[in-house]
């Protein structure tokens, strides 16, 4: 993160523009609405902007920007002229007195951005780019302007009326929040957008008087294979609603980044012979934090059903009498094939599709060999990195043509995908050769020839 975002309280502050065009006209009026004193320096100024200074019982002096001019008594300066030099100059001077400074459009003699603004007054929700892409900020600013309700406005003054009472009544600051969560999920929140005030009242006394300790749930949520634009919509706001975020070491970063901010974070990621904590340790940590009657989040790459002991934390979670949901998540299979241009089922080359697991049991791959050597089949091997070469040597040794097409996806679905070709006879070989890494999923299948027609991904 570039910039530091905060909220500045400007109501009868003293603000400084430099500048009497347009550009200064346009800062002036978000200077005026967050009720600022402006005042402005500057040659000539135009009308309007004359007219909000004097509404704001400010001062205008006509006159260049000079250094004789004192800036201490102002809480920030804005710099709006046409000329560069003078806006450099004015950063620099504010830079000497340790005061916030902008010059419009010019950002590396800023010392804070104006954001594009969402105004549902008390609620404020800005957007700023670094001053990298302002129309980019502006156009996210629209996006947001035809999704959030005006009436959210008149929520967060209600909210601020009652959080005193909601304050006293309920001490614990985590509990409170899922008491306003739910009360925002609420009819409640509709009568407040049209403005049955009375009925709003009504209800947050009745909830307040009904209140009672939350009650723990574990969220079992598949994060995907990687590429957060593959998470649901159901895994994302229960992320973004846990106290809690248990997660494995498949789930990446940019997803991590979507779980609320002020979430308590646990790795418990497995890596070969490296398991950060065991399995009955994850069990143990789940019922822990939803007996504390926190929401409990276990976010598991891909999907938490398909080679990801789903089961038997739910299992353990049943047993404790701990409610819990399930998510499913893209898993590996689908999410890795599609970026790598490799259907899985095609009406000419698959009719069907295995998914194994290739972790190996006391040296050598466990499975139903006879079964998996089927022409028209695509097999796909999570976790089969590691024993690769013998589990294309007992494909072959059970019958399978050592020219089958596989392919290996290392960290499918991210900037980092890896895609490398080759058969049951040499595959193996060019792990090496191009340092794949875990994590990889295997896919062997005449389907695999398809990809030098089909891949959109790297």
């Amino acid at each position: 993160m570039d910039i530091f975002p905060i909220s500045l309280k400007l109501q009868q502050q003293p603000c400084l523009i430099v500048g009497g065009g347009r550009i200064a006209y346009r800062k002036a009026v978000l200077l005026a609405k967050a009720g600022a004193e402006i005042h402005v320096v500057a040659p000539e100024i135009e009308e309007s902007l004359l007219d909000l200074v004097h509404k704001s019982q400010g001062q205008y002096v006509q006159a260049p920007f000079s250094l004789d001019i004192p800036l201490r008594p102002y809480r920030l300066v804005i710099a709006a002229t046409n000329d560069k030099a003078v806006n450099a100059t004015v950063f620099e001077v504010c830079e000497a007195e340790n005061i916030l400074v902008n010059s419009v459009d010019d950002p590396p003699h800023c010392r804070f951005m104006v954001p594009a603004i969402v105004d549902r007054s008390p609620l404020v929700i800005s957007i700023a780019s670094n001053g990298t892409s302002p129309v980019l900020s502006r156009q996210i600013r629209t996006q947001l302007e035809s999704t959030i309700p005006h009436g959210m406005g008149k929520l967060a003054e209600f909210s601020g009326k009652w959080r005193s009472a909601v304050k006293a009544k309920i001490l614990n600051p985590d509990e409170r929040r899922i008491f306003w969560e739910d009360l925002y999920a609420s009819p409640l929140k509709e009568q407040v957008f049209n403005d049955n005030i009375a009925e709003a009242d009504r209800l947050i006394e009745r909830a307040l008087i009904e209140w009672q300790k939350p009650k723990g749930e574990v969220y079992l949520v598949g994060a995907g294979p990687g590429d957060p634009e593959l998470l649901t919509l159901k895994a994302l706001r229960l992320m973004q609603q846990a106290d809690v975020v248990i997660y494995d070491r498949l789930v990446s970063q940019p997803i991590m980044d979507l779980c609320r901010r002020d979430a308590e974070k646990i790795y418990v990621g497995k890596a070969r012979s490296n398991h950060a904590v065991p399995q009955d340790g994850i069990n143990a940590l789940l019922v822990k934090y939803a007996s504390e009657g926190k929401r409990v989040c276990r976010l598991k790459g891909g999907d938490p059903f398909i080679f990801g002991r789903g089961g038997e934390e739910i299992q353990e979670l049943f047993d404790a009498g701990v409610a819990f949901q399930v998510v499913p998540g893209i898993t590996a299979a689908s999410g890795c094939s599609a970026y790598a241009g490799i259907p899985l089922t095609h009406r000419d080359y698959a009719q069907s599709v295995r998914f194994l697991t290739g972790h190996l049991k006391e040296g050598s791959p466990e499975l139903p060999w006879n079964e998996l050597v089927y022409e028209n089949q695509t097999l796909v091997l999570y976790m089969g990195l590691v024993g690769l070469e013998k589990i294309c040597a007992k494909l072959i040794e059970h019958g399978q043509r050592p020219n089958m097409p596989v392919a290996l996806i290392s960290k499918g679905t991210t900037p980092q995908q890896k895609v490398v070709v080759g058969t049951l006879e040499d595959i193996a070989s060019k792990v090496a050769e191009h340092q794949i890494q875990a994590p990889t999923l295997t896919i062997i299948g005449e389907v695999v020839s398809l990809r030098e027609q089909l891949q959109w991904q790297g």
